[in-house]
């Protein structure tokens, strides 16, 4: 395993970060059951990955739990979780946003699921448009004077709001965020005219999620056919991908991985990992076999001409269409 500092802090993590969306109940796409979850976070710590990321929202809590259970035995100061809050936890009043109160309570909420005594990366899932962001970011330098929490972190939202929530905890003398978490890949590539510029300017630590674009960049679907499994088939997000300039990014993908005597999915990966503005790709393996092809993807080499190919059919335009 690769390692590397988050962003302009001293933190090391792995170079690939574990999704853990995947753990828990009620969506086809997740591991199968609680032993297997476990099981696989274990082959990926032994592998060497000591960052794990993970949510209160996933499973309401559920993934939280799991992840603590997991990590229980294992070395904490050696790791580096992950969490995140801002989506409805409950029916009723003050169960999401950025509120004082909602951070707070949530934060330990996810403490008593992880097992911990503090979170390494706690992130905002969202941006709250409804709660003035000195409260939010007060609640969150309040978590970090508390112990709870080492670092804060932030996750898709427009450049304009996050380049205002790093210059107003600068200027009110909070915790500045040090991550974002965007969608990014070969084929979901807005952020490069959103966030992206800003997080090179100010050396913020980028983890990409959806690296493989809903299994699209694993070349799991054809042209032509009706996906019979997979998102796609039930996921007008991940559908919505099929369009002609992203078969051709995948076309370009599938040559050279073959010229490489490897997989769409470890090309789609090192085309990430080969971005200087990318720290760690959060990668969300189901099998044993899905994690030991992601992790050989740090193996894969390209060239300029490589990535010049696999980038030359899309121009990165923000808004993208269908995106919020």
């Amino acid at each position: 395993m690769e390692y590397t500092q988050l962003g302009a802090t001293g933190l090391e993590v792995s170079r690939l970060c574990l999704g853990c969306m995947n753990f828990g109940t009620g969506e086809p796409w997740m591991v199968g059951d609680e032993a297997e979850s476990r099981e696989l976070l274990a082959a990926a710590m032994d592998a060497g990955i000591n960052f794990l990321d993970t949510a209160n929202v996933y499973s309401r809590g559920e993934s939280e739990r799991i992840v603590g259970d997991a990590v229980a035995e294992r070395d904490r100061s050696e790791l580096v979780i992950a969490t995140k809050m801002y989506h409805p936890m409950g029916e009723g009043p003050n169960q999401s946003g950025l509120s004082r109160k909602h951070i707070i309570d949530q934060c330990h909420a996810s403490l008593d699921r992880l097992g911990t005594d503090y979170i390494d990366l706690y992130q905002i899932h969202r941006f709250d448009d409804d709660v003035p962001l000195s409260e939010t970011l007060a609640a969150l330098d309040y978590l970090v004077e508390e112990g709870l929490v080492r670092y804060v972190g932030a996750s898709t939202m427009s450049a304009w709001k996050f380049t205002r929530a790093l210059y107003q905890a600068d200027a009110e003398n909070h915790e500045r965020f040090v991550s974002m978490q965007p969608e990014y890949n070969a084929v979901d590539r807005h952020e490069e005219a959103n966030v992206l510029p800003a997080c090179a300017s100010e050396d913020i630590a980028v983890l990409p999620w959806s690296p493989l674009a809903g299994g699209f960049l694993a070349g799991k679907y054809e042209q032509g056919e009706d996906p019979a499994s997979g998102r796609a088939a039930d996921d007008e997000y991940t559908a919505a991908r099929f369009t002609e300039e992203n078969w051709a990014v995948l076309a370009a993908i599938r040559d050279i991985a073959a010229e490489r005597d490897a997989t769409p999915a470890q090309v789609s990966l090192a085309w990430l990992l080969h971005k200087e503005v990318v720290d760690a790709p959060i990668i969300g393996p189901r099998t044993h076999e899905h994690l030991t092809e992601n992790i050989a993807a740090l193996d894969v080499s390209l060239t300029d001409a490589d990535l010049a190919r696999i980038e030359a059919p899309i121009t990165p335009r923000w808004p993208a269409p269908g995106k919020d």
